[in-house]
């Protein structure tokens, strides 16, 4: 068996490598037919050293960074080859692709970059942040309770983004000795002033469920996902009754480390197929478009993992559920809105149709939602968000030109 799986393994490495000098070859072209970028245009970067298996974690920020660069033009620093291909192809932003160091100081020196912005904690932003006389910013790809919001890595930063006044008190809790007064800016959630895509389907009185777990996780603290555990069993249920609809979008990474999470979602994306062939006035929906936004807006209920999602759903002020995880190492902070939401367990996910018709029916669900959103997001009326995320950036901007002309 031991033979079989490394036999597997190599052969994965060796696709993955092919795959790699392919859009290697292809990013490169595809550069030399841009030709080099305006000399001195921007002013802010973007960094993104991972491949395209992460791109949800840069996409989600395209339209908030394309309206700043109204502004301020923004550029993509990307460092890995699958990535820069779909960042290319995606043609959001500009893309300076520079797999190597030396790339990155030839970019600096005909760049005047004042800040670059972090969405992810990838190892090699260490290689950006040996650049002085220019602000570092974290900026995340989403704001939850999980583990990963309260890193010490924070500390590598000048600045951090976050959204607001629970991001702060779970930053306190958790980081000895940081500043968070001077080191932390709150914007509240601009992608919520973005939400993009059209609804595939049309109103007909069925009951839309938006189920949207997150992948398994690496280690047992962040083994939040449910696909596995509650999800197979749930989706059955509603996709067996006319009433509802379903909208099934798992996380992009789901089955990478556990292949029998990536099988158990496999069956449920037939099943959901196969639920639309048996009737297709259903339309059930598998979701794998980059775009977010419909999906919170068309579902009368969702049902999440403990994630990004969380709380992309809470600043819609629309009932949710959250799926409680099974692995008792799962490290789940509920300090916050944690201890206050609707918990989905395994049990309640094989009954799931009076679990939906609690959270539906319970009146103090809007009046309390409120009292959450305000807390993680601040003022969430539209172009708010936006406004905070541009004045942080001002703010930024000003001090630089302060410390340049001492």
């Amino acid at each position: 068996m031991k033979l079989v799986n490394d036999a597997k393994k190599a052969v994965a490495l060796v696709k993955k490598a092919r795959r790699s000098r392919a859009a290697y070859r292809e990013v490169t072209g595809a550069m030399r037919q841009q030709g080099p970028l305006e000399r001195g245009r921007f002013q802010i970067a973007v960094y993104f050293a991972d491949g395209d298996v992460n791109m949800y974690q840069i996409r989600q920020w395209y339209r908030p960074l394309q309206e700043l660069a109204k502004t301020w033009p923004v550029v993509v620093i990307a460092r890995n080859a699958t990535g820069a291909k779909a960042i290319v192809n995606d043609g959001a932003l500009p893309v300076a692709f520079v797999p190597e160091v030396r790339g990155v100081e030839r970019f600096i020196e005909r760049q005047d970059i004042r800040i670059v912005l972090y969405v992810n904690q990838n190892t090699r932003n260490f290689q950006m942040f040996r650049y002085g006389r220019r602000w570092h910013v974290f900026i995340n790809h989403g704001e939850s309770d999980k583990m990963y919001m309260t890193t010490n890595q924070y500390k590598a930063y000048d600045y951090a983004l976050i959204a607001g006044q629970a991001a702060r008190d779970r930053l306190a809790r958790t980081l000895w000795d940081f500043d968070l007064d001077n080191k932390t800016l709150d914007i509240g959630r601009p992608q919520a002033d973005h939400y993009s895509g059209a609804t595939p389907f049309a109103d007909d009185g069925r009951t839309v469920v938006l189920y949207a777990p997150t992948w398994e996780g690496d280690r047992p603290a962040a083994a939040y996902g449910s696909i596995a555990t509650h999800g197979e069993a749930l989706v059955a249920t509603l996709l067996a009754d006319p009433r509802y609809r379903v909208i099934y979008r798992p996380h992009p990474r789901s089955g990478i480390v556990d292949a029998a999470y990536g099988e158990a979602n496999r069956r449920i994306i037939a099943a959901v197929a196969a639920a639309n062939a048996a009737d297709p006035s259903a339309q059930h929906v598998f979701d794998d478009k980059p775009e977010l936004g419909w999906q919170l807006a068309a579902a009368d209920v969702a049902i999440v993992d403990i994630s990004a999602m969380v709380y992309d759903r809470l600043a819609v002020g629309k009932p949710l559920m959250v799926t409680r995880p099974v692995d008792p190492s799962a490290d789940v902070d509920e300090s916050g809105y944690l201890g206050a939401c609707d918990w989905l367990t395994t049990a309640g996910s094989a009954d799931i149709v009076p679990e939906l018709t609690r959270v539906l029916e319970d009146p103090d669900t809007t009046s309390r939602l409120a009292v959450w959103v305000q807390h993680y997001f601040g003022d969430t009326a539209p172009g708010a968000p936006t406004a905070r995320f541009h004045a942080a950036i001002t703010q930024l901007m000003t001090k630089w030109e302060r410390f340049a002309s001492e």
